[in-house]
């Protein structure tokens, strides 16, 4: 049977383009000479779409598009599309998250998805009831074990559970297995993390392998807020070899004859690109050799030091720049602003908005202080002519000794301290969010995740904006980042990759004055925020026991902070937001 893989971009709640982009997908499979053309999970109203599914209209809405989208189809193409479905039942949640099979005109089968997770940023079960009857999808002679998502990683480690090595009591293709099916399709909404792909493609392949089943899985590409999709749908043949992958971070399409991957040693077709064929040209080809999701590798003199293979940076960056280009199409959004400093943050942020949106829709500040060196001012501006990006300087010396003025009463003759350097931060915050309510622009906040970790920035000043970008990037990778943008031609000049990173809003100020050097900073985060590991199992790490206690103590005490951060771009199985829930207020 020829089968199609679409991998599409869907914004959420746009059901009438979401049924229009899918209907374009269709009619492609059908002129292909396609039996069945597969779409994502929750296609019609893309992933994810949080509390729209309590209202009752928008179900409905998302319900009649799929029947509209039947009605459309040709009576020779079936067709699986993602969406929810009323519950019929009087007891259990309303909805079910489920496989939708149309074929002649109108809905013939919907398979729901079982595994509803709880983790990280999801929280299906909030909406949705799991399903347990299960039944197999004929169609053409085949029988299909229809999944979706979350039913294939039944078998994956529970991680930070504590003695419990799975996750799951409940395996929904050992339950399909009992009807013989000839393969299996998953349909999928999986954001991006750096190096998940390599774990994706182990758990499919291990699927494939132990039932002896060819798998297809169609995952969602695109952005929606802080979420990422990196598509890289796959088609695994049944001794689990890699088939075909669909492309990285952007829209895709493949058609495949499914008798070419249930024979033995069918191979793998494209070889096995740099996490994505679509894009393996261009990052590279040869198997990435990523140890984990968030790149560690062995430790070295005491210490977890942090890789950047080019590979992970690179999928970063296309990752980001998706992120932001998205963030701003499905918003109406067209113009960014922000800070230029002269330091690595701002300078890795200009460079992946340019990348996003054009060097013509970004217009920035320069706003040096007292304390700003010359260089600075001298290297943002070699920057932006380097990118073509237009840009004002606005000296903040003035503006600051007003607030001092101001202040003085108050302030009395107690000595200058953070306050006064917040006090800088702020002004330029003030100045940046004026360009954005009179032009228009939106501010990208600069922050990354070593200095967003411990509370290495000012609210209301360099942590406003309305979309962070490198929020998820600990300050080692931003620096890889920027090696990986220079890897052509100079755009971040080098002194800016080579200097000390410097907040500048004291005289000498360096960050080393406040903070441990960076590659050991991020070795602690790490364990503690992605993997979550306590004090004393990082300390025997290597670590010094009083600079862990420092680091935990910064991380804990600003996490106030982070509740009051834009939203933050999702490049990691364990960021800031949605997918990390903190007390403010506690003690433990």
């Amino acid at each position: 049977m020829k089968v199609a893989l679409a991998q599409c971009n869907y914004i959420v709640g746009d059901i009438t383009g979401n049924s229009k982009l899918i209907l374009e997908y269709v009619e492609k499979a059908a002129t292909g000479g396609s039996d069945l053309v597969i779409f994502s999970e929750l296609a019609i109203c893309g992933y994810p779409p949080l509390d729209l599914l309590e209202r009752g209209s928008f179900v409905e809405s998302c319900i009649e598009g799929i029947h509209e989208i039947a009605a459309n189809i040709s009576a020779e193409t079936g067709v699986i599309v993602g969406g929810p479905e009323f519950n019929s039942n009087e007891e259990g949640k309303l909805l079910f998250n489920s496989a939708w099979f149309l074929l002649n005109g109108k809905v013939q089968q919907t398979v729901r998805k079982s595994l509803l997770p709880t983790y990280d940023i999801f929280d299906e079960y909030r909406y949705f009831e799991p399903n347990r009857q299960f039944d197999i999808l004929e169609f053409r002679g085949n029988k299909i074990a229809l999944t979706i998502c979350e039913d294939l990683w039944d078998d994956q480690p529970a991680e930070n559970r504590f003695s419990r090595s799975r996750l799951y009591t409940r395996h929904p293709l050992e339950e399909m297995m009992k009807f013989n099916p000839d393969f299996v399709v998953n349909i999928a909404a999986s954001p991006f993390a750096a190096g998940r792909m390599e774990i994706k493609k182990q758990i499919f392949s291990k699927k494939a392998t132990k039932h002896h089943l060819p798998v297809l899985m169609v995952n969602q590409v695109g952005a929606n807020t802080e979420l990422i999709f990196e598509g890289g749908s796959l088609a695994v043949a049944a001794d689990g070899s890699i088939y075909k992958q669909l492309a990285l971070f952007e829209e895709d399409f493949a058609i495949l004859d499914t008798e070419e991957l249930i024979a033995d040693g069918a191979g793998t077709k494209e070889g096995e690109a740099a996490e994505g064929s679509g894009t393996g040209e261009r990052l590279g080809a040869g198997k990435s050799d990523i140890t984990d999701e968030n790149g560690y590798k062995e430790k070295v003199a005491g210490q977890t030091t942090v890789r950047a293979t080019d590979n992970r940076i690179a999928l970063i960056n296309d990752g980001l720049a998706l992120g932001v280009r998205d963030y701003f199409s499905k918003s109406g959004f067209r113009k960014a602003t922000l800070g230029l400093s002269g330091g690595i943050d701002s300078a890795v942020t200009l460079a992946i908005a340019v990348q996003a949106l054009g060097n013509k829709h970004l217009h920035v500040l320069l706003m040096p202080s007292q304390y700003s060196s010359d260089h600075s001012i001298s290297d943002s501006e070699k920057m932006a002519r380097n990118l073509q990006v237009s840009y004002d300087i606005i000296p903040i010396r003035d503006i600051f000794d007003l607030y001092r003025k101001a202040l003085q009463p108050v302030f009395g003759d107690r000595q200058e301290d953070i306050a006064e350097e917040n006090i800088q931060s702020r002004i330029r915050g003030t100045l940046l969010m004026g360009l954005s309510n009179k032009l228009g622009h939106i501010l990208l906040n600069t922050s990354n995740k070593s200095e967003t970790a411990v509370g290495y920035g000012t609210l209301y000043g360099d942590m406003a904006g309305g979309l962070s970008v490198l929020g998820d990037v600990y300050k080692v990778d931003v620096y890889a980042l920027a090696n990986y943008i220079n890897r052509d031609r100079e755009i971040i000049p080098q002194n800016i990759i080579d200097k000390p990173p410097s907040a500048e809003l004291r005289p000498d100020q360096k960050d080393a004055d406040s903070l441990p050097e960076y590659e050991i900073l991020d070795s602690i985060l790490e364990l503690y925020i992605g993997k979550q590991w306590p004090e004393e199992q990082i300390a025997r790490e290597g670590f010094e026991p009083d600079l862990v206690k420092k680091v935990i103590r910064m991380v804990n005490m600003s996490e106030y902070k982070r509740y009051q951060t834009p939203p933050i771009l999702r490049i990691s199985s364990k960021a800031f937001g949605v997918g990390r829930r903190i007390p403010i207020v506690g003690r433990y």
